[in-house]
């Protein structure tokens, strides 16, 4: 028998695939425009009580029993709903950052050592496969860290409870996230409990390097030659190496947000700017890219990357997973990146 999660989803097949055909999909990179809605409950949470509304600033999902069968579009919110035992039987894929088994790494290390069924993996973004999300049979879909569209919500919404961002798309913060999802799985405790887990692992790294907070660092990206972005101290990413104990570059505070997912795109003219952080952190899609990023004056020029103070892994695994905060990444991500920082420290030392 059918769970009453169903929701009709064979009823809706024709509907979608019609909805598909126009293209009203479209593309998971634009951004929402935030509004005022909150997924934040108005009264406490409790375990296991259902239903569960959650309200996002696409539009509010009402969960009427424990889900079964979920399925996660963006980042993080697969990890987290393992974390919370609860496997999903469905996957955004994310190639660029997957190992040899086509998995990201830490997801399938969980899976594999929980002795569960792997999830199945579709393609999002632009290409959202909705209807392999419609053969998955979900009972409910977590994107609370993604950038679907209100086209792609409305569509998704009519085969599962969606719950997608609060505010603005690729703007979630890491904790908000884990307890939308902890929420939404009747877990909320729990999500709470995951919270405090990964700050205190944080708390432990940052222990042991106590010379950590005694330095600077920005987080750059470029979008190819004659660009200069640099995120800002919420986003995931830098949250990341400021709870190991560094610091974020005081400048950074002054850079307005230009591309609504807590980054500022400054303009390589204004890189010197940059003069006073002392490590640089960063990525490159490839190692072509690399050197013609590098081999620009003004680029070159920024003190950190001239004394070679830049941490940029070619791994593109540990990129994906340092850009990130949830119960699977963290773990996976701190033994690999102490070592990383302290050999651009030890650089410093020795200028």
């Amino acid at each position: 028998m059918k769970s009453a999660l169903h929701y009709g989803r064979r009823r809706v097949l024709g509907a979608v695939v019609a909805l598909v055909a126009l293209g009203i999909t479209g593309c998971a990179a634009e951004q929402s425009d935030g509004g005022s809605t909150s997924s934040a409950p108005s009264a406490a949470a409790a375990d296991g009580v259902f239903p569960v509304t959650v309200e996002s600033a696409l539009g509010t999902a009402t969960i009427p029993a424990a889900p079964q069968r979920v399925v996660t579009l963006g980042q993080g919110s697969a990890e987290t709903a393992i974390a919370l035992g609860q496997i999903p039987v469905g996957i955004e894929k994310y190639e660029w950052g997957s190992d040899s088994t086509g998995y990201l790494p830490w997801i399938h290390e969980a899976v594999t050592k929980a002795g569960a069924e792997l999830p199945k993996q579709f393609a999002g973004g632009d290409t959202l496969d909705v209807e392999a999300i419609l053969e998955l049979d979900p009972d409910v879909i977590l994107a609370p860290w993604s950038g679907i569209t209100q086209e792609q919500y409305d569509v998704l919404s009519g085969i599962a409870p969606t719950v997608a961002y609060p505010g603005k798309a690729w703007s979630t913060d890491w904790d908000e996230q884990i307890k939308i999802i902890g929420r939404a799985l009747g877990k909320p405790s729990q999500a709470q409990g995951l919270i405090d887990q990964i700050n205190q692992r944080f708390a432990d790294a940052a222990a042991s390097r106590p010379n950590y907070p005694q330095h600077t660092f920005s987080y750059i990206y470029t979008n190819g030659p004659g660009t200069l972005g640099v995120f800002l101290p919420t986003e995931q990413r830098v949250a990341m190496v400021a709870k190991l104990g560094l610091k974020v570059d005081p400048v950074v505070e002054t850079f307005p947000e230009t591309e609504g997912t807590d980054s500022a795109l400054i303009g390589l003219e204004k890189a010197e700017e940059l003069r006073n952080s002392e490590l640089i952190f960063t990525f490159y899609t490839d190692a072509q890219t690399r050197r013609e990023i590098e081999a620009q004056p003004l680029y070159a020029a920024i003190p950190a990357v001239a004394k070679g103070a830049v941490v940029a892994s070619d791994d593109n695994p540990f990129v994906t997973a340092s850009s990130m905060i949830n119960p699977l990444t963290v773990p996976w991500v701190i033994d690999r990146y102490l070592p990383q920082i302290d050999e651009k420290l030890a650089l410093l030392d020795k200028k």
